[in-house]
């Protein structure tokens, strides 16, 4: 069966982001990270519910106990969207009012990972990925990093992606994953993206092990072989796919974000901003963790 993407929420935001699929309530959830605004998409009713965090929220994840864990503008955060109820939990960078979360996700222990960048003034290589363990310690990881993106983990849990979108660097890492402690090893080049129309953004795993990074400026998801290999290609409707995300009763259904500003040709893409869900690729993915703590 051929591919078939759909725009399934016409939202139009300024930068879609950070979807990420659960298991338990069989929810889209993402972010538009531009407007402060966290969405639920259900795929039976076709529902896309919003709700307003207050500021810029990088990613999210749900939350064992309840509700989300965000990581936002001003760090790591609980967040209730039945309430509004916000609970500060910490924030690493409060000496960096210029910066802010990006890209992140949990690993297959239910820690939660997420970057940061920074987003006010020039561009400088001050970005951090940090880990949030359920006892709710924050640990800095890796800094030095432009745009920190491309968080996923492999279907054992013990390989971490990630990657540097900024135009200087676009390139993939990635390197062994301690599962008992959290701890990634030393980074290994994946792949340089140079060699593909799109700069490297939001990223997932599929059940076969194979990466999937969204190409932004690229109108393209390509697929990576876990030797850093482009082994399928993937044209979408849209110059900035963000972050793609498995999901659906299977989990096969690809859904991917995307972004609506410095579009070279908006008029081509009425739809740029939106959630799309890719079906009949035949291809499934992998369950997403939630928060422990």
């Amino acid at each position: 069966m051929a591919a078939t993407i759909t725009c399934v929420a016409p939202t139009r935001s300024q930068l879609g982001e950070g979807a990420v699929w659960d298991v338990v309530d069989q929810r889209l959830w993402w972010v538009d990270i531009l407007g402060g605004l966290i969405h639920c998409y259900d795929p039976v009713t076709g529902s896309n519910d919003s709700y307003y965090f207050g500021e810029p929220v990088g990613c999210i994840a749900r939350r064992d106990k309840g509700g989300l864990v965000v990581a936002a503008k001003s760090g790591f955060w609980f967040f209730d969207p039945a309430t509004g109820a916000r609970q500060p939990i910490a924030d690493p960078e409060s000496h960096l009012p210029e910066s802010r979360f990006n890209d992140g996700g949990t690993d297959a222990q239910g820690r939660f990972w997420a970057g940061t960048m920074k987003d006010m003034g020039d561009a400088q290589p001050v970005g951090t990925f940090y880990r949030l363990d359920p006892d709710l310690s924050v640990t800095a990881w890796k800094g030095g990093i432009w745009t920190t993106n491309g968080l996923a983990f492999s279907p054992d849990g013990k390989r971490m992606y990630f990657s540097d979108s900024n135009p200087r660097v676009r390139t993939i890492w990635s390197c062994d994953y301690d599962t008992q402690t959290g701890t990634p090893g030393d980074p290994q080049l994946f792949f340089d993206t140079r060699a593909v129309p799109g700069r490297p953004d939001g990223g997932t795993v599929d059940a076969e092990g194979c990466y999937w990074q969204a190409g932004i400026e690229g109108w393209q998801l390509y697929r990576l072989s876990p030797k850093g290999e482009v082994i399928q290609t993937v044209d979408v409707p849209v110059e900035k796919p963000t972050k793609p995300m498995f999901g659906g009763k299977d989990l096969d259904i690809l859904f991917f974000t995307s972004l609506s500003l410095g579009l070279t040709a908006p008029e081509t893409q009425p739809e740029a901003g939106s959630l799309f869900a890719i079906t009949g690729l035949g291809i499934k993915g992998v369950a997403q963790t939630r928060f422990a703590g």
